[in-house]
């Protein structure tokens, strides 16, 4: 039987504090409790989309600003991830997703590598959702995938609404994710490399 692929991790600094569950075979069961709504929310399509049980809990120095929530969430998001895949044997490794919501329309590219790369190109019309910051989208993005180590691309084809814009790239990630953790029948004992193994 193959074992669990699920993680625990905590991370406490003097900015936050916070706990990630993530079960990679789940149902897309979500509790997301960060203290910023729109951040919750987007986890919670991230959890569903990806078919991912996941719990996330953090407290933070809200009253400074949310970046330090929001980039530290990713943070322990990315290594419960990286923890999760273990040796990453018989995965399919690649996942990609064209995701449109109304107008907008979001492509995210994965590779779990072992390799942590970011290109985001996407623009957003104004500067906040509610009292989100929209600069924060990509540092949650970048710190997921390079606490993970995994190769993202994320780019919005179309889209003018802002929250929009945010909710087709959640749920391109996850669409995406989904697809690369997922077993390989086809190879399902074999790293998906020709080195023989999935690391920097």
């Amino acid at each position: 039987m193959t074992a669990p692929r699920t993680a625990v991790i905590t991370r406490s600094t003097a900015e936050t504090a916070i706990t990630v569950r993530l079960a990679l075979d789940g149902t897309g069961q979500v509790r997301a409790e960060t203290g910023i709504g729109f951040l919750d929310h987007m986890l919670t399509a991230l959890g569903r989309h990806a078919l991912f049980d996941l719990e996330v809990e953090a407290k933070g120095d809200l009253h400074i600003d949310f970046h330090h929530t929001t980039e530290d969430v990713g943070i322990v998001i990315g290594q419960a991830l990286r923890q999760a895949l273990g040796d990453k044997r018989g995965i399919r490794r690649y996942g990609q997703a064209l995701l449109p919501m109304d107008e907008a329309l979001a492509e995210a590219a994965v590779d779990i590598s072992g390799r942590p790369f970011l290109a985001w190109s996407v623009p957003f019309a104004r500067d906040k959702i509610g009292e989100m910051d929209t600069e924060l989208f990509e540092e949650f993005f970048l710190a997921l995938a390079f606490n993970a180590g995994i190769t993202l691309h994320v780019t919005l084809k179309a889209g003018t609404n802002a929250h929009h814009v945010a909710e087709a790239c959640f749920k391109a990630l996850a669409r995406s994710l989904r697809m690369a953790v997922e077993t390989d029948p086809r190879s399902p004992d074999a790293i998906p490399s020709t080195k023989g193994v999935l690391e920097a």
